[in-house]
């Protein structure tokens, strides 16, 4: 072996030790490298309770906006229905046979007062219904049409009794008390009339609805003169053609008895023309049997 090879060898071996030293340097320099750091345990320990923290905050959150937006949809559907009922109830409507898809039953609590305001019992309430009516009203009256319902809920508050002189109530009042349970016409079509499945009706949002109609005077005065003067006429007048029509809404219905959840809502108008009772059995006319309905074009200038 010549001296020539013998420095190429060990050009070679140093330089083949230099890449080795250079290659292991290089290793240990990317592993102490911040970008190929993985997380420790600690670290992933920390995310998982702030990822748990925002969760449970979320999750506490996540019922009151549900309960908000049911409460919003809710009160959507008594304005639109309020104002059907309000519009129906003004203008006499005796057409809206669809009500019948939606109203459950109507009520109506009997109560007769002396003149001066004593009750006499005893009390009665009548109950109507889309197949019949309960035994208090002598003919069966069930509501198969939107004039029933309309003429029922257009029983005025008070009515004044001045045709039964000689008796404990001559010159008193009647006050009527009058409910319907009401399935909502407004909502999803999933819950309305064609729908026959009964688990869906009895899922739908239900409400009771109370009908107040108030003459615009509030004395019943039957020794009314109609040569009277003209001022002293203008109050029974008015109280004759003018009313006052309010529907209290309460909401949700919560039990088969039609209790009614803590929600409520009014809406109040003026409803001119005469109230005008009707009767339409061959039953001797009485409050169980009587509908009424608002004539705006109908007007009196003597007393109701």
């Amino acid at each position: 072996m010549n001296t020539n090879q013998s420095a190429e060898r060990t050009e070679c071996g140093v330089r083949s030790a230099e890449c080795g030293m250079r290659t292991e340097h290089r290793a240990l320099t990317l592993q102490r490298s911040p970008r190929s750091a993985g997380f420790t345990m600690v670290e992933i320990a920390i995310s998982l309770a702030v990822i748990g923290f925002a969760l449970v905050a979320i999750v506490g959150i996540l019922p009151i906006g549900m309960g908000l937006q049911k409460q919003n949809r809710q009160e959507t559907i008594i304005n639109q229905d309020g104002t059907i009922f309000l519009e129906a109830i003004r203008n006499g409507a005796q057409g809206l046979d669809d009500l019948t898809n939606y109203i459950i039953g109507i009520t109506n609590d009997v109560t007769r007062f002396n003149p001066n305001g004593t009750p006499i019992p005893p009390s009665s309430q009548y109950g109507y219904g889309p197949y019949g009516s309960s035994p208090q009203v002598v003919v069966t009256y069930p509501l198969n049409s939107g004039y029933r319902i309309i003429g029922l809920l257009s029983t005025p508050k008070y009515i004044p009794i001045t045709t039964k002189s000689g008796t404990s109530f001559a010159n008193g009042y009647i006050s009527n008390h009058v409910v319907a349970y009401v399935r909502s016409m407004s909502g999803p079509m999933s819950e309305k009339y064609p729908q026959t499945n009964s688990a869906m009706q009895d899922l739908a949002f239900s409400y009771r609805l109370m009908p107040e109609i108030i003459t615009y005077g509030t004395s019943y005065d039957p020794t009314f003169n109609p040569k009277a003067p003209i001022g002293d006429q203008q109050p029974l007048n008015l109280q004759g053609n003018l009313h006052e029509v309010r529907l209290t809404f309460r909401w949700p219905l919560v039990d088969p008895k039609g209790k009614a959840g803590p929600n409520q809502q009014s809406f109040r108008c003026m409803a001119g023309g005469r109230l005008l009772p009707t009767n339409e059995t061959n039953y001797p006319v009485d409050l169980a049997h009587t509908l009424y309905f608002f004539q705006p074009g109908n007007y009196t200038t003597n007393f109701p």
